[in-house]
């Protein structure tokens, strides 16, 4: 049962992230570990980030829905967690994969003001209608996970319905977001350049591009490092980005992001660092003839251009088109730059494109982070 928790809990690494071009939701993991009526198990479970997160999913009808978590310092060391959980807290941590602070205050409201994302909460937010009014204006903006016939389900706090919905960045946010920040403290996991230096940072298993860094929080109008509370340096333009999904049969299966500089390449199991792998949601025709690498994207000067680096070619699908006589060839070792709209199809169901523009058309769930969750782990409580 140990092992079956591990797999568990890094499936739910997968799902956390600060990165703001990523990042569907924000929550207080302090709070979300302690709803004990989820389940009806002990005090504090960490799984039941993971049964949310897949709530989440299911109403974005998306996978790989990845979470911006909030964590407070006390958690790393509460008694009521067990001793492999405070360990994966600790290494999220070190890794910069979630903001630790010594006192989260209302950093959850003040990061899906600054991104524009939908808040995951039970708490109520009645003193800070005059600093964040989207909590009461917006539907959809706060939901309050609860137990449900099948799972967590959300329930928003404003105008009903159960889907998050997401808000425009503020002005201060798309400000911010566009310069790259230096924390001066050594080791910083979010404005340090790198993993973190903590206790687990041998661990760390990416680098932290510029163009993923997280808000600075902003203190007296200055930005600062929410985790150590120093002064954040500019330290220039942050790189531009695209954020490309990748849809398979209908569904979204992930997103990622594309940084000027930094080309990507996606196949069915590309062999560079950093290359989307869709092998696994692949059948075997389609596995057959996408190659291991079979296109490559890249961003220049603000435009998404794609190079067919493939066996057997792609294609283009002009404004979204599916109507076969619409559809463009791309053969190998050709190249075209992306208009607004134009998916790029690999084979047949298999297209990928910017993320604003590709949404989800599937009728099935998505995957379970709690696939390999024990049974007495995901004990229900009846509806």
């Amino acid at each position: 049962m140990r092992f079956e928790i591990s797999k568990v809990l890094d499936a739910i690494e997968g799902r956390v992230c600060t990165d703001p071009s990523l990042a569907r939701a924000v929550l207080d993991l302090a709070e979300v570990i302690r709803y004990q009526d989820l389940d009806g198990g002990r005090p504090a479970n960490l799984l039941r980030l993971g049964m949310v997160i897949d709530a989440l999913a299911r109403d974005l009808t998306e996978d790989n829905v990845p979470v911006y978590a909030i964590v407070h310092r006390a958690l790393l060391s509460d008694a009521d967690l067990t001793s492999n959980e405070r360990m994966v807290v600790r290494r999220w941590a070190d890794d910069g994969l979630v903001e630790v602070l010594d006192n989260p205050g209302d950093r959850m409201l003040e990061v899906a003001d600054l991104l524009g994302l939908p808040v995951l909460s039970r708490a109520r937010f009645d003193g800070l209608r005059g600093r964040f009014p989207w909590t009461v204006e917006q539907p959809g903006r706060v939901l309050a996970p609860v137990p449900g016939a099948g799972g967590p389900v959300f329930i928003a706090h404003v105008g009903g319905g159960n889907v998050p919905v997401a808000g425009a960045p503020s002005a201060t946010g798309v400000k911010l977001l566009a310069r790259q920040w230096r924390c001066p403290e050594q080791g910083c996991a979010l404005f340090g350049g790198g993993g973190g230096g903590g206790a687990f940072a041998d661990l760390a298993r990416v680098e932290r591009a510029p163009a993923g860094q997280p808000p600075p929080t902003l203190r007296g109008g200055v930005p600062t490092c929410p985790r150590h509370g120093t002064r954040l340096g500019d330290a220039g333009p942050r790189p531009r980005t695209e954020v490309l999904a990748v849809r398979i049969g209908g569904l979204v299966r992930r997103r990622f992001v594309l940084t000027e500089g930094q080309p990507v390449l996606v196949g069915r199991a590309p062999e560079q660092q950093g290359g989307i792998v869709l092998g696994q949601w692949l059948n075997d025709e389609a596995r057959r003839w996408i190659s291991r690498g079979h296109v490559r994207f890249e961003c220049r000067v603000g435009e998404v251009i794609v190079t067919d680096v493939s066996t057997n070619g792609s294609g283009i699908r002009p404004g979204g088109s599916m109507a076969e006589p619409d559809r463009i060839a791309l053969k190998p070792q050709q190249s075209r730059v992306l208009a607004p709209g134009d998916l790029v199809e690999l084979y047949p169901g298999v297209q990928i494109g910017r993320a604003d523009e590709l949404p989800s058309g599937a009728a099935f769930t998505p995957n379970s982070v709690m696939a390999e969750a024990p049974t007495m782990a995901m004990r229900l409580p009846r509806p």
